[in-house]
């Protein structure tokens, strides 16, 4: 019967053992939900604070930590309450229920899983421009099961998280700068340190181009009919749009400073030896 349901009884109530029961799966819970509202909650707000989470994912976590205080609440009411045996048949379905749901749901829990990766290491955020097996885009929202991506072609790709956690992810904006490459191809008989100077002096006049880092050229290829150059250039707090437009106008400038120096840049050519002869039935068709 319980202790509140021994007191009742004692002063005559009927139905105290039911009754007795209800008060204490009633008090159990509300203390033990008032204490993890109270304690439980602004510690996890405290951790995520410290991890430095992003608006998105707190949502998620604050959602699954009421949910984990609220079964925690009314398994130990019931055990209160002196339905252990109850407790104990709703524990074996609910365990035989996890494992149908678990073979039935394997890919969404693990999208759910990788979703968690996501939230905790952080190797993208929201705004980022990302490039994965062969897709690139801006991220426009990340959930627990899905990311949501933006390419440049106005094309909205929704990407389960575990493609996203499961192979190797290219993050250029990561970082406070970015560099970027181009090879301008010469001629074979013209100057290479004077197409040097003439890349570096557009870098330099550039200015999305930085300083510092500078710009540099090295000679990298020498292929069938030209000299390769390998121009680098750093740029400053990068996205796609900046870069695209720094590069475009980098190597328009340069190809034309290389021209008005009368630079050859040459495009590919083949060069046939021996003689060529046509069968005279060709000819006459």
């Amino acid at each position: 019967m319980g202790p509140v349901g021994s007191a009742l009884d004692g002063m005559g109530i009927p139905f105290a053992a039911p009754i007795g029961s209800a008060i204490s799966f009633l008090v159990v819970f509300l203390i033990i939900y008032t204490l993890g509202k109270v304690l439980i909650q602004p510690l996890i707000s405290r951790g995520m604070d410290r991890r430095e989470l992003d608006a998105h994912a707190r949502t998620p976590i604050r959602r699954l930590t009421s949910g984990i205080i609220v079964f925690v609440a009314i398994a130990a009411a019931f055990g209160a309450a002196g339905f252990t045996g109850f407790l104990q048949s709703l524990a074996t379905i609910a365990a035989a229920g996890t494992l149908a749901i678990g073979f039935a749901l394997q890919d969404v829990i693990k999208n759910f899983v990788a979703g968690v990766f996501i939230y905790t290491d952080r190797p993208f955020r929201i705004g980022d421009w990302i490039e994965w097996d062969g897709h690139s885009g801006v991220v426009e929202d990340i959930s627990l099961r899905v990311s949501r991506i933006r390419t440049f072609d106005n094309e909205l790709l929704t990407v389960p998280n575990s493609q996203l956690t499961d192979g190797v992810i290219k993050n250029p904006v990561d970082g406070d700068k970015l560099r970027r490459t181009f090879v301008f191809g010469i001629g074979y008989e013209d100057d290479i340190e004077e197409a040097t100077e003439i890349i570096l002096d557009e870098a330099t006049a550039h200015d999305g181009i930085m300083d510092e880092p500078g710009p540099s050229v090295r000679v990298t290829s020498l292929d069938d009919s030209s000299v390769g150059l390998q121009a680098r250039i750093w740029i400053e707090d990068p996205s796609r749009a900046d870069f695209v437009k720094v590069q475009s106008e980098f190597v328009k400038s340069t190809k034309e400073a290389l021209e008005d120096a009368g630079i050859d840049i040459p495009y590919p050519q083949r060069v046939l030896h021996g003689d060529l002869s046509v069968e005279e039935s060709a000819l006459a068709d």
